[in-house]
């Protein structure tokens, strides 16, 4: 993606970053948005920037709103904002996981991306991670062939039907009606859990070496 290196785009980027901080009472999704826009500045392009501007129009929005607002708002945005792009091609390697920054900056990703991005902001605006599940699935895709896939699950209560957030289908519904899903483990920031159950631990998240380098990029970049 190209970079946009313009002096007078850094000003205008600054003066408007200091406008939202003026005009927008924070909180702790919002602070972590202005902290991805000052990384985004430095390291992508304009447009990858305007698309966090929205990012951050969305975390105001989402300001005191119901649980469940939050969940279709981000699904949506990230569905949105981002093109899925295999990892060969984005990252020249078969299998990287991006943070929140990465995929938004590239503004691309593939479904680990978009399940990823998708758990943090909803984490930054007050969902509990005890609600989130990051999942691996096998996917029947269209044509019969069964893929491995990623898809974010939220539970309203431990005994719940989970809903599926996914970037194969738009739609949010619950696990019940995504006959197209097979769930083999689920993990957050928590730990590990087995296929269907998100009240039985398996282990400790740090035990995936791909999450565990997420987390420490995260970290690096003071996104954690």
């Amino acid at each position: 993606m190209k970079r946009h290196a313009s002096i007078s785009f850094s000003s205008i980027a600054t003066g408007l970053t200091l406008l939202l901080c003026l005009c927008w009472p924070l909180t702790y999704a919002d602070d972590y948005v202005l902290v991805m826009l000052e990384k985004i500045r430095q390291r992508y392009s304009e447009e990858a920037y305007q698309n966090v501007m929205r990012l951050r129009e969305l975390t105001v929005q989402l300001a005191g709103v119901s649980e469940m607002t939050k969940i279709g708002m981000v699904n949506d945005f990230t569905n949105q904002h981002v093109l899925f792009v295999d990892d060969i091609d984005l990252w020249g390697i078969d299998d990287y996981w991006a943070t929140p920054l990465e995929t938004f900056g590239k503004g691309a990703g593939d479904c680990e991306d978009f399940s990823i991005a998708k758990y943090m902001l909803l984490k930054k605006l007050g969902v509990s991670s005890d609600k989130l599940r990051l999942t691996y699935v096998r996917a029947r895709m269209p044509s019969g062939a069964i893929r491995p896939h990623m898809v974010l699950a939220y539970y309203a209560t431990p005994a719940s039907d989970p809903l599926i957030l996914d970037n194969l289908s738009f739609e949010l519904l619950p696990a019940s009606r995504r006959g197209d899903l097979y769930p083999v483990f689920s993990f957050n920031d928590k730990g590990l859990f087995v296929a269907n159950n998100p009240n039985v631990r398996a282990g400790s998240a740090t035990n995936i070496s791909k999450w565990r380098d997420v987390v420490t990029r995260m970290r690096q970049d003071g996104l954690e």
